[in-house]
């Protein structure tokens, strides 16, 4: 990698942005390189920035996304002015929604141009202001200089606040223009915030001397993964997670209630106890599937966005920071002030554990009719994979009624889905950035066939990085959670089934491979062989269509 330039050296403001990825660690980039973004390819290679072309925008910004849950570092994409930058829209939509660091570059009409349209190549309105409406922050440059502050920027707020996606407008003629860019701006380091201190003892009073205790767990806890099940052992608390918060327990632990918020049974429950503390999540609509009920007892919400203390069932006990850090506070935390000594032995809370299995068994008969085509599948691709798996999720009826619930996960694992903004084609893309950030780690993409097809193109991209990836696709002939929606509703299903697609033959006509797996046996087969094979496996489950 070159010496940065002395900061009187004057530089283009590709270059400047080049170097300021650079030094904020960042080795890989997504996108697709057009007209007006050639200047900062030019620099890419000379500062060490790998780059990774998905065939479409919205899957750059998908497999950026999954780069930056399985790295844990921010996901950098590129793009051109005017509609491939609103073709990633989409993907930075989900990002808000799903609290994910993911810097979005793209180049911008000139400084001094006009308001008026002129009919510059890819002229819009306003790609700022359309970009707001689904970012976290659009900043628009006005010199060099500021190229650099603005990504360091963008670094500080992935690091201090709830992570959420960031978006640069670097006028075309700034790309080009060569300014001194001043010295290399570093985002400073920043230490995790803890919470008030008096809200954690009144937290750890409440905690400790309740009856009935619950622990509800999102995205926001994951790197809190220890400090949860230690709390979860210590208090005997029946743990119940949002979707981003799948597998931080241990989905097979005695008090784990896995991906449960939309079971009236387990909402129920949760309504009953008499303190609950909710670390990292919404308590969405998203994930409850309805509003929740009342809860009768103590609220306590831990999260690093002070929003959260008010958004959806405000908090009886705010505690506002770092999830891993409160946590550590919480749990040494006593309301007379002396260290915690937890009693973690599993066999101390047996009753708890009975009471955890039955109602895991209630959850699972209300919808056992109707997830009973899938559980086998399910249970197939469990004992086909290795622990750590990533598995991509998309919005589809085979991962929501029936992988978040039915498929357990532990922490050594991950399973990434579109939560929220619901974004249909995530899981392909999403699994190609997810086996970019660890290639070594089995990574699976888990689809329906009418969310596939959203981003079917991505094959080509899995292809050309010869990516040992299996996409399990369920096929019901088209939209089917749509379909049924309209047959609840008595009306006539309309524009919901599409023609069958040979699937199988359109992973190999891409240069990858494709097989039907008529039965969990033959699923399961066609996983272990997948895993090993270079290059995508596109596998159809066809299910039998409700009507």
């Amino acid at each position: 990698m070159p010496e940065p330039p002395a900061a009187t050296t004057p530089i283009t403001g590709g270059e400047a942005l080049v170097r300021g990825l650079a030094a904020h660690g960042v080795t890989r980039a997504f996108g697709i390189p057009g007209t007006h973004n050639l200047e900062i390819y030019r620099h890419l290679a000379d500062y060490r920035i790998d780059h990774l072309n998905p065939r479409h925008e919205q899957g750059a910004g998908y497999a950026a996304d999954a780069y930056a849950r399985v790295s844990g570092r921010p996901g950098v994409t590129l793009t051109t002015t005017g509609p491939a930058l609103l073709n990633i829209a989409a993907a930075v939509g989900q990002a808000y929604s799903d609290s994910v660091p993911l810097l979005v570059v793209s180049p911008g009409m000139p400084l001094r141009h006009p308001r008026q349209s002129t009919g510059l190549l890819h002229e819009m309105r306003s790609q700022t202001e359309a970009l707001r409406g689904v970012a976290a922050v659009s900043h628009r440059v006005s010199s060099v200089e500021e190229i650099g502050v603005a990504v360091a920027r963008a670094f500080t707020l992935f690091r201090t606040r709830r992570p959420r996606p960031v978006h640069i407008e670097i006028p075309l003629d700034l790309l080009t223009a060569a300014e001194p860019a001043g010295p290399v701006r570093i985002a400073p380091p920043a230490a995790p915030a803890t919470a008030d201190p008096a809200a954690l003892s009144a937290a750890a009073g409440a905690l400790r001397s309740a009856a009935r205790p619950a622990l509800v767990l999102g995205g926001g806890a994951r790197a809190a993964a220890a400090e949860c099940l230690r709390l979860a052992e210590e208090l005997g608390a029946p743990v119940v997670t949002s979707a981003n918060g799948k597998g931080i327990v241990a989905e097979t632990h005695p008090l784990s209630l896995g991906v449960s918020l939309h079971s009236p049974a387990v909402r129920d429950w949760l309504a009953g106890r008499d303190v609950v503390l909710a670390i990292g999540t919404e308590l969405a609509e998203s994930d409850l599937w309805e509003p929740l009920p009342a809860l009768g007892g103590t609220l306590i919400r831990a999260d690093i966005d002070p929003a959260q203390m008010y958004a959806g069932p405000p908090a009886d006990i705010p505690l506002v920071g770092d999830a891993r850090s409160t946590l550590r506070s919480l749990l040494a935390a006593r309301p007379d002030g002396t260290e915690a000594h937890p009693d973690t032995h599993l066999d101390a809370h047996s009753d708890t554990h009975r009471a955890v299995a039955a109602l895991r068994a209630e959850r699972d008969a209300g919808t056992r009719s109707e997830d009973a085509r899938l559980l086998p599948y399910l249970a197939a691709i469990r004992s086909a994979l290795p622990a750590d798996t990533v598995l991509t999720s998309d919005s589809a009826q085979c991962c929501y009624y029936g992988a978040l619930p039915h498929l357990p996960v532990a922490p050594e694992g991950r399973y990434l889905h579109p939560t929220g903004f619901g974004t249909l084609g995530y899981a392909l893309p999403a699994a190609i950035g997810a086996k970019t950030a660890d290639p070594a780690r089995p990574v699976v993409a888990l689809s329906g066939d009418g969310g596939l097809q959203f981003s079917v193109q991505e094959l080509a991209t899995a292809v050309q990085l010869r990516l040992p990836l299996p996409v399990v696709v369920f096929d019901n002939g088209g939209y089917g959670e749509i379909r049924d929606e309209m047959v609840s509703r008595g009306d006539r299903p309309t524009a919901v089934d599409l023609p069958p697609v040979d699937l199988p033959a359109l992973a190999r006509a891409y240069g990858g491979h494709g097989v039907r797996a008529d039965s969990p046996e033959a699923l399961a087969e066609a996983l272990r062989r997948a895993l090993d094979t270079p290059g995508p496996t596109l596998i159809t489950v066809p299910q039998e269509l409700p009507r």
